[in-house]
């Protein structure tokens, strides 16, 4: 046992060496000749920064000064650095700091060492971007994706809504309807083959959940190549560098970071009538559904409402949307309409103008039967009808509510649970950022998530100035005939510029493909909406047809660009092609002309 008086004299000397580290802003420990202290000393003459420097080869206990330093850092070597009283490190940390920003943080005052440089929560199509971008540029990254079951118990893996219960999903059962619209055209072109064609739900769901699985491997692979740290855990702010990460077992960790990215992502919104949760189903439970749905009733008017209920009735099941007012708000309604009349024509059936106010269950099974109480938005009218399954799409909820952005000092909007941000997708803290579809007032579109991530990453790590346009972004609403669009609707257009400021050219056109099966005869629709004060530039792209998203796309790049109507007419089009309609489009909705069209060559 060491004698009494050295352990006094230690806790002396560290007493001594704990009140140099508290007393000062910026204390070295080096040795005279090291050419590694040097180097710091340099970096802090340079930043203009005033450091105490205590050389440990000119002061007499020197050796026992480098002792205690290893008994409180665990670091023997020289130069030793403590910036506010946190430790840095040696020569190669501190240069390491400087460059990532984080010496500069400790300067000022408003940092610590964190555990992570960047903390993105959710693992969706943007938080994805932004942390893979954000890694490559060099940085501790970590990513926290945990997906809260449905009341149904439906989860899923890696990617969000889009891979797992969106976009993917959702186009390769539109593609499996349109297979069903193709064979029945099939026959016109003299393919001949046995009336007994039937669509199998188990082997469609199996085969898109097989791919969706093999994206999500792929997500995960691509984290561990880039070096991002995934843990599959619910996160919850404590502080506003600090989070709570609670596994699917209850096991709470804390993690600390620099900056955060919020991209949590939404979840689809209930009723909040009786019977809701617990028979309804939503778009997070029917493409893993492992049961045929039967006799569907859709509950809302949204694109996921009519895409859902389009390629249902695509694959031959009994359909019925229930609409409480408008279809596709927010879209231009000239085009809506028509998507939804082409749905009806093709029979799928609209009960408009009904809410429902309960849902019971009159037998169990896969499916089961349901009873469905509405009532009429207009009368006191009562109505009811049996389903085998009912799925509700009546909007999107962020999820934002339980993240703990209270105790982290975010604003959110009350009524919608929307983060409203800065064109820098900067939240009401600064170093806490937001992107996707919890963005008040922004596209809830994967393409724009992604585009804002990593552009995100690159301003905040990469020196780039470059920030996510959200003006004239291009989409698709993937219903049986398809709606794509880009810019301002006829109203929205008319509403800013004034009816007599804006020209709307339009006309009616019958793919060369249903010729032949002889339908949809001029059902499909092209608009194209200008800015007469400014020399006709196209303010409003819409296409309802076939591949709407390819036809789409190209348009998009040329309003990006400026297009004006008069470039339009000067290009020559592809024939014979869908897409070409928008380079001879001459009739003036306001004259009121005659826009149907009897032959391919018009």
């Amino acid at each position: 046992m060491p004698p009494v008086e050295n352990d006094t004299g230690k806790s002396e000397l560290k007493s001594r060496i704990q009140k140099l580290i508290d007393s000062n802003q910026v204390i070295v420990f080096s040795k005279s000749y090291c050419p590694y202290c040097l180097k710091v000393k340099d970096l802090f003459k340079e930043l203009k920064v005033e450091c105490n420097v205590v050389e440990l080869d000119l002061i007499e206990d020197g050796t026992n000064f480098q002792e205690m330093l290893l008994e409180m850092t665990g670091q023997k070597t020289v130069p030793n650095v403590f910036i506010n009283k946190t430790h840095v490190g040696g020569c190669d940390k501190t240069l390491q700091a400087h460059k990532d920003g984080s010496l500069q943080q400790l300067l000022s005052g408003d940092g610590e060492a964190y555990d992570y440089d960047l903390i993105v929560i959710g693992g969706g199509s943007g938080g994805l971007a932004c942390s893979k971008e954000a890694a490559s540029l060099g940085k501790k990254v970590m990513v926290l994706d945990y997906v809260v079951p449905t009341p149904k118990g439906t989860t899923w893996g890696l990617g969000g809504t889009c891979v797992n219960v969106g976009c993917i999903p959702k186009k390769l059962m539109h593609q499996t309807a349109l297979l069903g619209t193709a064979m029945q055209d099939a026959r016109k072109f003299g393919w001949e083959f046995e009336e007994t064609v039937k669509h199998n739900w188990d082997t469609m769901k199996t085969a898109v959940n097989n791919y969706i699985g093999s994206l999500n491997w792929g997500y995960r692979v691509a984290l561990r190549d880039k070096n991002v740290t995934y843990v599959n855990a619910y996160a919850e702010f404590l502080d506003q560098h600090k989070i709570k990460a609670t596994n699917k077992r209850g096991k709470e960790t804390f993690y600390t970071a620099a900056k955060f990215v919020l991209a949590t992502g939404e979840r689809p919104r209930y009723l909040g009538v009786p019977g809701d949760k617990e028979y309804c189903i939503t778009s997070d439970d029917l493409f893993s559904l492992p049961y045929c749905p039967g006799k569907t009733l859709v509950i809302g008017a949204s694109y996921v409402a009519l895409e859902c209920g389009g390629f249902l009735a695509g694959l031959g099941l009994d359909v019925t949307v229930m609409v409480r007012s408008i279809l596709l708000r927010g879209f231009d309604q000239d085009m809506a309409n028509r998507a939804g009349e082409h749905m009806e024509e093709h029979g799928v059936k609209f009960l408009r103008k009904y809410v429902p106010v309960k849902v019971e269950e009159l037998e169990a099974g896969t499916p089961g039967r349901l009873k469905v109480t509405a009532k009429s938005t207009e009368t006191d009218e009562v109505i009811e009808g049996e389903y085998n399954t009912v799925l509700i799409a009546v909007g999107r909820d962020a999820c934002t509510d339980k993240i703990g952005l209270d105790k982290a000092g975010v604003k959110v909007n009350p009524k919608n649970g929307k983060i409203p941000v800065n064109d820098e997708e900067q939240t009401s803290v600064p170093h806490i950022y937001a992107i996707g579809d919890i963005l008040e007032g922004k596209w809830e579109l994967t393409p724009v998530a992604i585009q804002a991530g990593r552009l995100l990453a690159r301003r905040l790590y990469a020196g780039s100035s470059v920030k996510c346009d959200y003006i004239n972004v291009p989409t698709t609403v993937f219903t049986p005939l398809e709606y794509g669009s880009c810019g301002l609707s006829e109203e929205k257009a008319t509403e800013l510029y004034g009816n007599d400021n804006v020209e709307v050219f339009h006309s009616l056109f019958w793919p060369l493909e249903f010729t032949v099966p002889g339908r949809d005869n001029n059902r499909c629709y092209a608009k194209l909406i200008c800015n007469k004060l400014d020399n006709d530039r196209v303010i409003g792209f819409h296409y309802l047809g076939p591949n709407a998203g390819e036809v789409t796309q190209g348009f998009g790049a040329a309003m990006k660009c400026g297009v004006t109507k008069e470039q339009l007419d000067g290009t020559i089009g592809i024939h014979p092609t869908c897409a070409e309609v928008f380079t001879t489009l001459d009739v003036t909705k306001s004259s009121g002309g005659d826009i149907t069209q009897a032959g391919c060559c018009g």
